[in-house]
């Protein structure tokens, strides 16, 4: 089997004296989907905060392309290829559609992912290119910041949320996506509340409670019981 994209090895983090995460582990291949799934507070978002150096960890609870990184500077992340659609989007308020996505292009490295290429996969994102970002809808805001990621021509992206306080036909059009990123050959961690949608599209799943992993599996051999006593316990 070919080496992990990414590998989490027991990988324990949290905020000052709370520990939140309990020897985590798992990996990832390359142009593979991962789904991460768990009720409010289970600790997505801070493995998130882990993994891009933004909580204290050891160098090698986590390694990318075989070569651990748990020491190294979140600046630094984005140059090996690692890049992250946080929760909120967080686009720059006073920059236009187009703006957003070329200062990304600008500080990535360069591949698959263009201007031309983002447009193809979002049109309503050229059609919108030099309105202001935040005027967008919801939905229309996390196409950018999911374009904002890709320009950059990552191998890896941590996506958070992305479906949040979006309607439904608007979340349809956004996993709509997925298998041209994974035909890119990007990975993807995908933090989803919704199981059955993750479950469609995400060939490994796994599911964290109270900051640790309590199931691990391919998705088409999990069912939704098994993920449902996973996700809300016995």
């Amino acid at each position: 089997m070919a080496e992990p994209l990414l590998s989490i090895d027991r990988l324990s983090s949290g905020y000052g004296d709370f520990q939140a995460l309990f020897d985590l582990s798992f990996d990832l291949q390359q142009g593979e989907m991962l789904g991460l799934v768990g009720a409010n507070g289970a600790g997505k978002t801070t493995l998130f905060r882990a993994i891009m150096g933004l909580l204290p960890r050891r160098q090698d609870m986590v390694r990318f392309r075989g070569q651990p990184i748990g020491a190294l500077p979140t600046s630094d992340l984005a140059t090996l290829g690692i890049a992250m659609v946080p929760e909120g989007r967080r686009l720059f308020r006073s920059l236009s559609v187009e703006e957003n996505l070329r200062i990304a292009a600008d500080y990535g490295r360069k591949g698959h992912w263009t201007l031309e290429r983002i447009y193809a996969l979002f049109p309503i994102l050229a059609e919108k290119r030099h309105a202001p970002a935040l005027s967008l809808s919801g939905g229309q805001q996390q196409m950018v910041a999911i374009g904002r990621a890709l320009i950059a021509n990552p191998d890896l992206i941590l996506f958070d949320e992305i479906s949040l306080g979006l309607a439904p036909i608007v979340v349809n059009e956004v996993y709509a996506a997925f298998p041209a990123i994974l035909a890119s050959g990007v990975g993807a961690i995908v933090v989803e509340q919704d199981i059955a949608r993750v479950r469609k599209i995400a060939r490994h799943l796994v599911c964290i409670r109270e900051g640790r992993i309590v199931l691990d599996g391919v998705a088409e051999t999990l069912t939704l019981h098994d993920l449902t006593v996973a996700y809300f316990g016995e």
